[in-house]
């Protein structure tokens, strides 16, 4: 008996190109709800509608309000360009190193990793800018960003919990 795929379904690959983003954060969009899936197997599978919905919304990387997590991953990078600020030759050739070690293991993320490579290479100044930008590219950088490394687990807990208690007072209007 042969097997015809549903048209309907697609896999993380197809929807990371529809969406223009990575696999990595189609999965990352799947685990925390905002993109539902059924399982194949071991494999998600996204219903195509649902893909083009999440695709079409405003805040979909194409300057809209900043998703909550978007908005959270800002904050670490700007917490993570205060180091880059602070020593920008380590910072910079730390964050060329993670890069380097992702490309090796992960080609997953290989298009958002050789732009950092080229921001890495204009220095600190074009680093910091696309760490704390609201643009759409920098949202999506952000999202395979070799920069949250630099704080300390104690730092980015730290900044989660800043971020978490002002959401929270926005949310009572205080």
């Amino acid at each position: 008996m042969t097997r015809h795929a549903d048209p309907d379904l697609l896999s993380t690959g197809q929807v990371a190109t529809l969406l223009g983003t990575t696999v990595q954060h189609v999965v990352n969009l799947c685990v925390r709800g905002e993109l539902p899936y059924t399982l194949a197997g071991t494999h998600r599978r996204i219903r195509r509608s649902d893909a083009e919905a999440l695709r079409d919304r405003p805040a979909a990387n194409r300057g809209g309000p900043l998703t909550d997590d978007q908005l959270r991953n800002l904050w670490l990078h700007r917490a993570a360009s205060g180091q880059v600020a602070l020593d920008p030759v380590t910072s910079l050739a730390r964050a060329r190193a993670t890069v380097e070690r992702r490309l090796e293991r992960n080609p997953d993320g290989a298009q958002w990793l050789r732009q950092w490579l080229t921001l890495i290479d204009r220095g600190p100044e074009a680093v910091m800018r696309a760490m704390t930008s609201t643009d759409p590219l920098a949202r999506e950088l952000r999202q395979n960003s070799p920069f949250v490394d630099l704080l300390s687990d104690e730092d980015r807990r730290a900044v989660l919990h800043a971020y978490q208690a002002t959401r929270r007072a926005e949310s009572r209007g205080t």
